[in-house]
Parts: structure tokens; sequence; C-alpha cells
């Protein structure tokens, strides 16, 4: 579930945070930071979780209006298209899924049933519902199409649900683009025949990764001294309050795997960062960025300190 990347971003955060602190435990701020990992994953199965809850919101709907005294032939006969999705079923029927937020304790949408009835009535009064249930043609394919259309452009921007998983848990803010990610790339893959545990991936793509970002943060904050010389001494026309915290730390890191880090490639690692930089800098941070590691890379090359395992690894 969690790529290098996303773990790159998480380190980047938790040592911004420190910026503010004088002292800290190191330890503490791990644990912080590989707790704040795990609670990813949370978020992701309560996001699954929201659309296993508007369906049977819209079971309970549809069965209340059938049983109305005076109801109408449409009520007594009602088009059951978004009921009977078949991703909606699959997912309402995986028990992995259920059996995880029971284990995990997340109850969120029982306790806070009125957004699974804000994201239903959107759903509803879209034009993509309007659409769906009144084509004749059905099939898994397209149910999946339209949950994932759904998800895209009337669950993931609701500015209401955002406010919540805001309100929820802090570190969610800045989760919640990567979950939706991951949502959508697991609907887009799911089958009819999809076993229940594809929906449900590991945290980690392998031990190797697991570790990953819990090495990079000490490595980088035990060389931190080292590593702010070296930014300084090559970037002379800069004062280091000018330079952006976040490219600052970007490029700390940055550094850290082309010296601490054996096995990642250095364009790699380039890339990796330039990319973070866009997303979470300033608009000229990533320009800036490329240009110092460029230096660096050709200086440390020449002074052989790129000591990288494995071919094609420079």
């Amino acid at each position: 579930m969690l790529n290098r990347r996303h773990i790159r971003v998480k380190v980047m955060q938790t040592i911004y945070a420190l910026g503010s602190k004088e002292q800290f435990d190191l330890e503490l701020e791990n644990k912080f930071m590989l707790e704040s990992m795990h609670q990813m994953y949370n978020l992701y199965l309560l996001m699954l979780d929201l659309m296993v809850e508007v369906h049977a919101f819209a079971k309970a709907e549809q069965e209340k209006t059938s049983k109305k005294i005076l109801a109408t032939e449409e009520e007594k006969n009602p088009n059951l298209r978004f009921i009977n999705n078949q991703v909606l079923v699959k997912l309402t029927d995986n028990t992995l899924l259920r059996d995880e937020l029971s284990k995990r304790k997340l109850k969120n949408w029982s306790t806070n049933d009125e957004y699974v009835q804000i994201i239903y009535n959107e759903i509803v009064a879209s034009s993509l519902y309007e659409s769906y249930m009144s084509a004749t043609e059905t099939d898994f394919k397209i149910d999946r199409k339209f949950l994932i259309a759904i998800y895209t452009e009337v669950i993931a921007p609701n500015d209401k649900l955002y406010d919540y998983i805001e309100d929820n848990r802090l570190t969610w803010v800045d989760d919640i683009p990567m979950v939706n990610m991951v949502v959508l790339k697991r609907l887009g893959k799911i089958k009819p025949a999809s076993p229940e545990q594809m929906l449900l991936p590991s945290l980690y793509k392998n031990e190797d990764d697991e570790v990953f970002g819990s090495e990079l943060l000490k490595k980088t904050l035990a060389n931190n001294d080292f590593l702010t010389n070296e930014i300084t001494k090559n970037t002379p026309n800069w004062d280091k309050e000018r330079i952006a915290n976040v490219d600052m730390i970007l490029i700390k890191l940055a550094l850290c795997e082309f010296l601490k880090c054996p096995t990642i490639p250095v364009k790699v690692t380039i890339n990796e960062y330039l990319e973070i930089s866009k997303e979470y800098s300033t608009p000229k941070s990533s320009i800036f960025i490329n240009g110092i590691l460029d230096k660096l890379v050709k200086q440390y090359e020449s002074q052989n300190k790129l000591k990288k395992e494995g071919r094609g690894l420079k």
C-alpha cells in the first residue's frame, strides 16, 4: 500500500515538525511516525467502509419507502440498480474487511451516520447517478466504472467529509490524497472473482520498506550538522535562513540517501525528492533542489564518495 515516496513524505513531515521543538526523543518521534503510517491504513479501511455504509443506507431507504401505506407504483417497484451494484455488493459481503474493521474498532460511520446520509444524498443528486440508473445495459465493468466515478467526483472531494477527517485525526489531512489514490487503484483492479484479500493489501511492500522510514529518519538526524554544512558550503549565495525549511529538509534527506543508503540509485533519489518538492514546497523549489543535488552528485563522484551497490546504481 505504502510506496517509498509516501514513506519519504512521512519522514519529511516528522523532521519538519521537529523544527519547532527545542528537544526531542528520537525513539518517541520515530514511534509517532510509524503510528502515523499505521493510521493511514485505518483511514483506508474507513473509506472502503463508507461505501459499504452508503450501500446499507440505500437499502434501508428503499425498504422504508416500499412499506409506505400510500406508496406509489414506482416506490413499490423501485429501480434497484444502485442497490444491486455488483462492486458495492462485493464490498458489503467482504468478511475480511468487516473483521478488520471490527478488530481495529473502527466504528466511525455508525457513530457519525450523518456523513453517510450526506454522501448518499449527494450521490443521488449527481448526474452520474441519474445516467447510471437510467441505463439499460449492466455488467460488472459498468458497475465498477460508475463506482470509481462516484468516488472520484462525489466522495473524495466532499468538503464536509474532509472536515470530519481533519477533525478526527490531524495526520489524516496529509494522508487522504494518497489513501484516495489507493482506494481507486484497488477498485480499478477488482473483478467478479477477486479474492477478498485483494482489498486488504499489506501496509508495506516488503521488510525493506518497513524499516526504510525509520532508518532514513535516524540517519538524517544523526548526521544533521554534517548535512547542513554540506548544503551551506554549496550554496554560498544563499543564507541558510533564506532556504525554505521544506527544501532544506528534502536536500538533507537526498544527501543522506546518496551517502548512507548504498542500495538506492542516485537517479531514483533525485527524482523522488523533486516530485515531493513539487507537491509540498514552493513552485521554484524543484529547480533549486535539482541544481544543488546535481552539483553535489558531481562533487561526490569526483571524490569517490558514492558507494552504491549493484549495477546501474549511480
